[in-house]
Parts: C-alpha cells; sequence; structure tokens
C-alpha cells in the first residue's frame, strides 16, 4: 500500500472524539498497549481492525486511509469538472465529476491531468453521419497500449474500454461532444478537442 492508517491520524480522531486509549481499544477488542503502538508509530493495526476502528473514530474507512475528512460538497456534477482515475495494480478505470478520494487495490490514486495531444499521441477524429470514429495510430501490445477512450458531453462522459492486441479505435455520438480522452498505460491521460 503507498497510505496507510497513520499513528497521528489515529489519535487526531481518538482525541476529537474525547476517547481515552482503553476506551478506544475496548470498542475494537485489543489493549490500549496496541493502541499506544499505532500512535507512537512502533506498530499498525491489523488490515482486519480497519473498519472496526473507522466505525469507533466516526469516519469512513477511505476517510481513515486519506488522513482527511471527506466532504461531498458537488451537488452538481460538471463535466468540466470531470477526473479520471487509473488503478496501476488492475488497470480499472473511475470517473468522477467532483472531488473524491479514489482507492483500489489498497492504493489511493491521484487524479490524472490531460495533457494536449503530442506527436506520439495523436487522434484521428472522423465525422460519419450521427458518430465520431475516433482512432489512434499507437502500439497495442500487452505491456503499452491505449487503456480506454472517452467521449466528454455536455450532459456526461461515454467510456470505450480498450484491450491489448486490439485496435485503438471507437465510435462515439456526435452530439453534445466536446472533447476526448485517451489514456496510455505509459504515458497517461491525453485530451483532443473536438474541432466543429
Amino acid at each position: 500500500m503507498n497510505q496507510y492508517v497513520t499513528g497521528a491520524m489515529i489519535k487526531r480522531l481518538r482525541e476529537k472524539k474525547g476517547l481515552t486509549q482503553s476506551e478506544l481499544a475496548e470498542k475494537i477488542n485489543v489493549t490500549d498497549k496496541a493502541v499506544s503502538k499505532w500512535e507512537t508509530g512502533r506498530g499498525y493495526p491489523d488490515v482486519s481492525l480497519i473498519e472496526p476502528l473507522s466505525s469507533a473514530l466516526g469516519v469512513s474507512v477511505i476517510e481513515l486511509f486519506a488522513g482527511e475528512r471527506v466532504v461531498n460538497t458537488n451537488r452538481a456534477g460538471k463535466m468540466t469538472r470531470v477526473q479520471f482515475y487509473v488503478c496501476p495494480v488492475c488497470a480499472n478505470v473511475i470517473e468522477s465529476t467532483g472531488e473524491v478520494v479514489v482507492s483500489c487495490c489498497g492504493l489511493t490514486l491521484p487524479a490524472l491531468e490531460a495533457e494536449p495531444c503530442d506527436e506520439n499521441h495523436n487522434m484521428s477524429i472522423e465525422r460519419t453521419e450521427d458518430e465520431y470514429f475516433v482512432s489512434l495510430s499507437h502500439e497495442m501490445t500487452k505491456t503499452h497500449y491505449i487503456s480506454f477512450i472517452a467521449a466528454v458531453r455536455d450532459d456526461g462522459v461515454e467510456i470505450k474500454k480498450l484491450y491489448p492486441e486490439q485496435e485503438a479505435q471507437a465510435r462515439f455520438k456526435i452530439s453534445g461532444t466536446r472533447y476526448f480522452l485517451f489514456y496510455c498505460n505509459r504515458h497517461g491521460l491525453f485530451m483532443q478537442a473536438v474541432h466543429k
């Protein structure tokens, strides 16, 4: 894991909740010495204790791992704020329209930042009736490939998952499409605007 529950976080949340080390220990069926070790950095809670610990401290498991309170102040998703996260372990693709803490395979994932296309990552966009046919002349091997292509529209995001050893291409409805994003597993996220 690149991030685990810290002793300082446990102590801060315990004190905020008004609990002693003994009271917290009793709630999760460990000794007060175990809680003391966690808080002083001489040990970590076992993974089986994470859920009971988060419950006793009054936070979600994600908040416990993130080290901060996660409050969703986003009441209306805006497509201009769309964020993508890709797990380097399982290649899972997660999309959000606001601030979130994303965790997959034990890792807290950073939001990807889209870069403009370059000479090695350039997208061709062809208009065919009511669709865009997009393609990339990019290597598609098991070690270097385009993981997904996404069309970002006024009212949502359409993602086409790609796999190694297939063509790096997809079709999307034209209606409302503002720009395309695509992800190279070695070089990151790229953006291509739609020129109308």
